[in-house]
């Protein structure tokens, strides 16, 4: 009874949050989703009249509402275009929390958000296993992204083309940083994300030669966990804050003067939900989160906003470098400008922009697995305007960006590649 009394409360709060939304439609605009299917359940007016009778809809078909709050990639553009300014990722988060609650975690969550990925002793030993078998499994896709593909599990995984896991893990390679900082210097902890750690590895190492070039001292602790946003956008809450709790205990054990990251989502999370959910938590993770949370920066910015790196004139020979503003970065973080200044400060690049540089490549993290055709069918239409650039490189500061465009080139054999603008800077240092 007592549930029932909490998840009535959460109900009614939800609906106080929803009042603002004018049901104007210009959400309709920049939803991806709603370019892909054209459907009016599919774009955030359409959720929040759902989430507005949620009561009603979950006891009729507790299963129907989680699948309609799963169809979106929660790329926040219907929250930076919404006039009266409802915050309808918030909304959208606690929703699929409340449904999670009613209708339970499925066994494989579960397992993988609470016992996985918050125990990172184990996660990194199934990945060392996983590693040296995937040829048993995965054929090269036979194309300029470097990707393999797995046909025998299309069923499972969809025909996706995916970068291999790394031979050795970034932490493997370095095992526990913590670099003396001289006086006057700065000091940062690198916070590769799993992703630059397990997969992406020369992302994270170029990372790692530029603090170096740039005399940064690096702390970077072995042990560090997911940032949590995949169990978080999966609803489930509690799997989050445990691998939060693992992060603020290690990165709480020395000083530093900035915690910087290559990826947007994990940016994103750390400053704008560790705060937040670690109120739950209470006791110390308050202050801690807190206080992390106002040191982190993308590390774009970082080089352009505190190390001061600035483009110069790009030779007469320059490669063309088209960017994809990732949705956490531009319209959660607002950075825009600073990874196409660090491009820019490699002479043999220039940016050269693409059209709707800023709309959702399609990835949406788990959206992408449980709703693979439509992450492809909006995929493409990034994929066509990147080509359509002209470029023959493709930069973004997201490493599920980077997943993302690797498989939507691949799939049409194009030559273009795709780096992070810190790869770009790096090569001329």
């Amino acid at each position: 009874m007592n549930n029932l009394h909490q998840l009535a409360q959460r109900l009614m709060a939800l609906d106080d949050r929803i009042t603002a939304c004018m049901k104007c439609g210009l959400c309709q605009a920049v939803c991806p989703m709603f370019g892909a299917t054209g459907m009016e359940a599919d774009v955030a007016r359409g959720k929040l009249a759902l989430i507005s009778n949620l009561a009603h809809e979950m006891i009729q078909d507790p299963e129907a509402v989680a699948d309609k709050l799963g169809r979106c990639l929660l790329c926040g553009s219907c929250q930076a275009s919404c006039p009266p300014g409802v915050k309808i990722m918030d909304v959208f988060m606690e929703a699929r929390e409340v449904v999670n609650a009613y209708i339970g975690l499925h066994p494989v969550k579960k397992m993988v958000f609470r016992t996985l990925l918050a125990k990172p002793g184990l996660f990194n030993f199934a990945m060392r296993v996983g590693a040296p078998m995937q040829g048993l499994i995965f054929k090269d896709s036979k194309d300029t992204q470097g990707t393999v593909c797995a046909p025998m599990l299309n069923f499972m995984l969809g025909d996706r083309h995916i970068r291999p896991l790394a031979k050795t893990p970034l932490h493997v390679r370095h095992g526990s940083i913590n670099e003396r900082c001289p006086a006057g210097g700065i000091k940062v902890a690198f916070y590769p994300g799993c992703m630059g750690d397990k997969m992406y590895v020369d992302m994270a190492e170029a990372c790692l030669k530029v603090l170096r070039h740039h005399k940064v001292a690096v702390y970077m602790p072995t042990g560090l966990a997911c940032c949590g946003i995949p169990a978080l956008s999966s609803g489930d809450v509690e799997g989050m804050m445990k691998q939060m709790k693992v992060n603020l205990d290690l990165l709480s054990q020395t000083m530093f003067d900035y915690l910087v990251t290559p990826c947007g989502s994990c940016t994103a999370t750390i400053k704008e939900y560790w705060p937040h959910y670690a109120q739950r938590m209470g006791g110390a993770a308050v202050g801690q989160a807190r206080e992390i949370a106002a040191k982190t920066m993308d590390i774009n910015a970082f080089l352009v906003e505190v190390l001061k790196v600035q483009a110069v004139e790009a030779a007469a020979n320059a490669h063309k470098v088209t960017f994809h503003d990732s949705c956490h970065l531009k319209k959660s973080l607002g950075v825009a400008a600073q990874p196409r200044t660090v491009i820019g400060a490699n002479p043999a690049y220039k940016v050269t922009e693409m059209a709707e540089a800023d709309r959702c490549c399609g990835c949406g993290g788990s959206f992408n697995l449980f709703h693979y055709d439509h992450s492809r069918k909006i995929g493409q239409r990034k994929r066509n305007n990147v080509v359509d650039s002209g470029a023959e490189i493709v930069a973004t500061g997201c490493p599920a960006c980077m997943m993302q465009l690797e498989d939507v080139l691949s799939h049409n054999g194009d030559a273009v590649k795709v780096k992070h603008p810190v790869e770009i800077y790096a090569e001329m240092l």
